[in-house]
């Protein structure tokens, strides 16, 4: 029970609570219209299934990809490409998909979904490659080739589409799974991310490969005096991560049934926030994959509390800034307090 008080993440839970009891009360009400019956009626602006299904869709984009991020920042890391792999990922899937669309005897709806999936994570992961084989092998700071990586990747990305859309996939990925509705709500995205997160978790506190990442994070000369192959497991991070802004971009596109070059811009900025408000340290060492979907689920609140409050979306980034800045205030004090306390 002291555990659990004294937990990261409870305290996040309490904090999404009291945004989300604030913007009920504050946010006033507005007309929905049933859909069995075709009468309108007042709703919460924000405490509502509507919106609320809007919030769990959109999150599971950004807490995807977090999973992954965090990862990579508690081994001492950071990757400004996500959002970039997340757009190069999601034009190949989505021409991939077009040309199964275009067929005359469309394959299977199984086979359409996993080849979508797949094709969209290890695209992704490829790029993950990229980016953690340049950082090991040159051995420079991953800050420098992530931002490298994240003009490129997207400049690819626009190239490869001329900057039009790319749409017309088979309903057996869109309407036929992500967008899939149970009980009026697409519950397909939220499931992957919880199934994300449960592994993330499991990953990163129980396998040796998440103590490895840990043990690079606290101590990067110690792990390799430990025998820990450091820079095999940054590449693999790395690889893990980018497979799962791929993973995150498949269900962008079964959601939406389009692409661009410019899906998930700004994306990086997000991911980040959503893993350092979670708790990952960007000193290394410290994280957890729930603490990141939690992050990413305020984060989507507040750029959803902005919208029903009427305030100018031009102020969301500021938000968003601010939080990352507090975030890091809050665990630098807390470090150095421990510090002081033993």
């Amino acid at each position: 029970m002291r555990r659990l008080l004294a937990a990261q993440e409870l305290g996040l839970v309490v904090v999404l609570a009291l945004m989300m009891l604030g913007l009920t009360v504050f946010s006033g009400s507005v007309e929905r219209r049933d859909r069995t019956t075709g009468e309108t009626r007042q709703a919460n602006k924000f405490f509502n299934k509507e919106n609320l299904a809007v919030i769990a869709t959109t999150t599971s984009f950004i807490a995807i990809m977090a999973v992954g991020m965090t990862g990579i920042i508690v081994m001492g890391g950071i990757d400004l490409s996500i959002g970039s792999i997340y757009a190069i990922a999601a034009v190949v899937g989505a021409f991939l998909l077009q040309y199964l669309g275009a067929q005359p005897n469309p394959p299977p709806g199984a086979f359409v979904v996993i080849a979508g999936v797949l094709t969209c994570s290890l695209v992704g992961a490829a790029c993950g490659a990229v980016n953690g084989l340049a950082t090991v092998g040159l051995k420079v700071h991953p800050f420098i080739i992530t931002l490298g990586g994240m003009a490129a990747y997207r400049g690819v990305a626009f190239v490869m589409t001329e900057g039009n859309a790319i749409g017309g996939f088979p309903t057996s990925f869109t309407t036929g799974f992500f967008r899939a509705e149970y009980w009026g709500v697409s519950i397909v995205p939220l499931i992957l991310t919880i199934i994300i997160t449960l592994l993330g978790a499991f990953v990163l506190r129980q396998m040796v490969f998440g103590r490895r990442v840990f043990a690079i994070g606290g101590n990067e000369v110690a792990a390799r005096y430990a025998g820990i192959p450091v820079g095999r497991v940054k590449v693999l991070m790395f690889m893990a991560a980018g497979a799962l802004a791929g993973l995150s971009a498949s269900v962008m596109l079964g959601y939406f049934g389009s692409a661009s070059s410019d899906a998930g811009s700004g994306y990086e900025l997000k991911v980040i926030a959503a893993a350092v408000v979670g708790g990952a340290s960007l000193s290394g060492g410290r994280g957890s994959a729930i603490g990141a979907v939690l992050g990413a689920l305020i984060i989507q609140v507040i750029d959803n509390g902005i919208i029903v409050l009427g305030i100018p979306s031009a102020y969301t980034d500021i938000v968003i800034g601010v939080a990352i800045v507090l975030a890091v205030v809050v665990d630098q004090s807390k470090h150095r307090l421990s510090g002081r306390a033993r």
